[in-house]
């Protein structure tokens, strides 16, 4: 009995350590963009050791084994439907690029990375009922100044050789991709703060955006000990003239109120942005545990903070507004942009995108622009402002398509001047497709995907974006640095290619069968039926026949 017994302790010991190891957190962040627009970012994170994944029971082991597979050593993957708009709304925690977007690091073990990046997306289409199968070699890149690891790597490592880019514009965000996702969490969709996330409600919102970043984080300061983080993401903004009313609460916005924290949740904290308090009060409903003002890069940021991971009742947060009449004038970021089509006809056309700079000094950037093999591009009508060369550019890439096997990827680094406009200006093609590579809705339009910008920003002027070492929101707190890195995508294009008239098909099809069957019924009846002469009586006169019929009706 008593070994029995210290068997069991023994089990109970290894348990706890790996209980231990594994740490779950739950956060929202609330940011009101005056007048009539509320952005909402849920976050859920989940940590535990790389070498013990498969004994861990907060993670998801599915997601675990995809990445131990494939060899991955970063992941992100975002489902967005909608346009972030950076001149009105400032800059998200995550920026996302409009319908599937994917990218991933593999291991430096890895030779053959295109087979394992094919096999990759298409194990996470089945995970997350998306089209990531569709992600091929024909449009993805490699990108090589415009990304960087978000997570731990070793030192003197050329991790671009192991990067992998891919989005999938046309991809539709339905709740097929959020049931899934759910199901990922500790707790799915049960408890914690994933009950919120009703899709009727989420859905009818000017944007929004699901997201899966999977990257490995030192344990401690020197980095000997590395843990797996998994963060689960959802951006949310809310148009409040949908709901009627400026003033705003959970029940408005998710159609119920909070039941509590995750009961496997070490931290559930909502964090609601005051800042705007000061022009365009308001008044939080029920008051917040504690308020806490942090200076970050010269911008001071006022939070109003909620701990509730030892609340059991109902909670509904809300906001009631003074003032509904004000007339707001927002300072634009330091960096804004823009995007869009030139041409006209079906031959030729051209991609713009505007850049300004609104800050006092200048700022350097890396621009990617990655067109489908469908839009060649001809790197020799690049304009910078108009110039064919520039001395804003530093440095640049490009690497030409390939019809129907790789896309046209162009990366430039530049200086932008300060408080100036810099037009990038690319011609491009339009080619004639195959009727089978048409989409259904041909005349529609094909989309082309968001460009990135890389930059590093010299203040944090709306600027929410987390620490590279940080995991949790209260990392922003007081974080100045000297630059702030950003990746920011622009808005995404459409452009008509050259569409054949796809009713002829239909017309030849439908004539082609009316004559067939024109033809082929009588010929048919004469073949198959037998003609009989039937006998005749003698014929009834028309006084005959009226008789018999008042007859019958007499009758």
């Amino acid at each position: 009995m008593r070994i029995k017994f210290r068997n069991i302790l023994l089990l109970l010991s290894v348990a706890i350590v790996y209980v231990v190891a594994d740490d779950f957190k739950e956060e929202i962040f609330i940011k009101p963009l005056p007048p009539t627009n509320l952005y909402v970012f849920f976050q859920f994170i989940t940590q535990n050791e790389e070498t013990s994944f498969e004994h861990s029971h907060l993670a998801p082991r599915s997601l675990g084994e995809i990445m131990s597979r494939y060899e991955v050593d970063e992941l992100h993957l975002t489902l967005t439907e909608g346009q972030w708009r950076h001149n009105k709304w400032g800059y998200p925690i995550l920026d996302a690029s409009s319908g599937a977007e994917l990218y991933a690091w593999f291991s430096p073990t890895v030779t053959d990375v295109d087979t394992q990046w094919r096999k990759l997306s298409a194990t996470l289409s089945g995970l997350f009922c998306a089209s990531l199968n569709f992600i091929d070699n024909f449009n993805t890149v490699t990108p090589q100044m415009a990304m960087w690891p978000m997570g731990a790597i070793k030192a003197n490592k050329n991790v671009t050789s192991q990067l992998r880019y891919a989005t999938l514009p046309r991809e539709i965000v339905c709740t097929e991709n959020l049931t899934p996702w759910k199901k990922l969490l500790p707790c799915e969709s049960s408890h914690g703060f994933a009950t919120l996330l009703n899709s009727r409600m989420i859905h009818n919102t000017n944007y929004h955006s699901i997201g899966v970043h999977v990257r490995k984080i030192c344990k401690a300061e020197d980095c000997s000990e590395i843990n797996l983080e998994i963060k689960q993401t959802v951006a949310l903004v809310y148009d409040l003239k949908i709901i009627n009313s400026i003033d705003w609460s959970f029940r408005k916005l998710f159609g119920q109120g909070l039941p509590g924290p995750c009961p496997l949740s070490s931290s559930s904290k909502i964090y609601v942005d005051v800042t705007s308090n000061d022009t365009f009060p308001f008044k939080l409903n029920p008051l917040p545990d504690n308020v806490i003002l942090s200076k970050r890069g010269g911008s001071d940021t006022t939070l109003a903070i909620y701990n509730i991971i030892q609340t059991n009742h109902m909670i509904n947060i809300g906001a009631e507004y003074g003032t509904k009449d004000k007339v707001l004038v927002t300072i634009p970021p330091p960096l804004t942009f823009n995007r869009y089509v030139l041409g006209y006809g079906k031959e030729f056309g051209g991609i713009v995108t505007e850049i300004k700079n609104n800050y006092w000094a200048p700022i350097d950037i890396v621009l990617l622009e990655n067109a489908p093999w469908w839009l060649p591009i001809q790197l020799s009508s690049l304009r910078i402002n108009g110039e064919a060369k520039s001395k804003l550019v530093k440095s640049l890439y490009y690497s030409p398509g390939r019809s129907r096997q790789k896309p046209y990827h162009l990366e430039l680094l530049m200086q932008l001047p300060p408080k100036s406009t810099t037009t990038i200006t690319i011609d491009f093609e339009f080619v004639f497709l195959k009727w089978q590579e048409y989409p259904p809705d041909a005349n529609h339009g094909f989309y082309i995907g968001s460009a990135l910008i890389s930059a590093n920003l010299p203040t944090a002027r709306n600027y929410t974006s987390l620490p590279l070492t940080g995991s949790t929101i209260d990392s922003v707190i007081n974080a100045s640095k000297p630059w702030y890195p950003a990746i920011f995508r622009t808005n995404g294009a459409m452009v008509s290619l050259p569409t054949p008239d796809f009713s002829m098909p239909y017309n030849v099809i439908c004539l082609a069968c009316t004559v067939v069957a024109l033809a082929f019924g009588p010929l048919h009846n004469i073949c198959t039926k037998e003609l009989v002469l039937k006998a005749v009586g003698s014929p009834i006169s028309l006084r005959q026949k009226i008789m018999n019929l008042f007859k019958r009706k007499q009758d």
